[in-house]
């Protein structure tokens, strides 16, 4: 924990009356969970400041809260604050450039440093516990409802895999005893988050059965337009269930892909051991060095990784 730096982004969250909080692209539980989480703690704490969080509403987080729609110069003489993001490029809302002053919060592995002040924990398995850092060192100036412990826990639960996932450690939960502490109830967090439609369980039965692996034991798919509107589910639906590929014993990595809009290739990496970090950022993509997504664009460029990535298998089975 870098408290200096951590006393900076307090300070000026103090001093600017308005601040709008700003999410990546295609956010994640954790992403919003550190938006809303961190919106809530400076708005219960200063009721008389203008705080919003933008980006893109998300079906099976819209328990948390609806984002704020805001016209474009609300952004001027605001404080911006990215939160979950690691490169500007992947900043949802690309008016943040018309701020008055930009913080970077976020824990993946640095790929730009793009704030005024950049704020980066690698160490913290969740951007929320990052959150609950700045609000644990000054708890005796910062306030927080039930409403962001929800936010806050949601994030952190999602994040590291219902606390399986590595970088979980002590103070993790003395940070989710805080949001206890807090007023945080877990039923309706459980209640959303452990639900599925009849729809997305039969897709799951298709996934499970179109599943492949390469030589060297990397458990693949891919995830076509064609597959999501047969099941009529979401393509962020469809690759929610990449986790589903990670109980093979003798799958050390595993890769989702799926074609977007405009047949965009995209994938998401994960990892038992190896590390995937740098293969991600080989394809415009980055993240941690177990769990990363990559921007490949084109199917032709997926199988270059999936190569790669079978590669990187081989000669970790060949270290164990």
């Amino acid at each position: 924990m870098d408290k200096e730096k951590l006393l900076q982004i307090y300070e000026k969250i103090e001093e600017y009356q308005k601040i709008i909080i700003s999410v990546h692209k295609r956010p994640d539980g954790d992403c919003l969970g550190s938006a809303f989480g961190l919106k809530d703690i400076i708005k219960t704490t200063w009721p008389e400041k203008e705080v919003y969080a933008v980006g893109e509403n998300v079906g099976y987080l819209s328990f948390l809260g609806p984002v704020d729609e805001i016209k474009d110069n609300v952004f001027k003489g605001a404080l911006v604050i990215s939160v979950d993001t690691a490169s500007e490029d992947r900043i949802w809302d690309q008016r943040y450039s018309t701020g008055d002053m930009l913080i970077k919060i976020d824990h993946h592995i640095p790929v730009h440093n793009f704030g005024d002040i950049d704020y980066v924990d690698t160490g913290r398995p969740s951007c929320t516990l990052i959150i609950m850092d700045l609000f644990n060192l000054f708890n005796d100036k910062l306030k927080m409802s039930d409403i962001g412990a929800k936010a806050l826990y949601t994030g952190t639960l999602t994040d590291t895999g219902r606390f399986k996932y590595t970088g979980v450690d002590g103070d993790t939960f003395r940070s989710v005893a805080t949001l206890y502490d807090n007023g945080l109830s877990t039923k309706e967090v459980y209640s959303n988050l452990d639900v599925r439609t009849d729809q997305l369980t039969k897709y799951k039965g298709y996934f499970l059965q179109h599943y492949k692996k390469t030589e060297n034991g990397v458990a693949y798919i891919n995830i076509l337009p064609r597959h999501v509107k047969k099941f009529k589910v979401s393509l962020g639906e469809a690759s929610s269930l990449v986790n589903e590929l990670g109980y093979f014993d003798d799958c050390p990595i595993w890769i989702l892909f799926a074609e977007y809009e405009g047949k965009i290739v995209r994938a998401r990496m994960r990892s038992k051991g190896p590390a995937i970090d740098k293969l991600a950022n080989k394809y415009d993509g980055g993240g941690h060095r177990l769990a990363c997504g990559a921007n490949l664009g084109t199917w032709k460029r997926a199988k270059l990784l999936l190569k790669e990535a079978d590669l990187l298998a081989k000669q970790y089975k060949e270290e164990l």
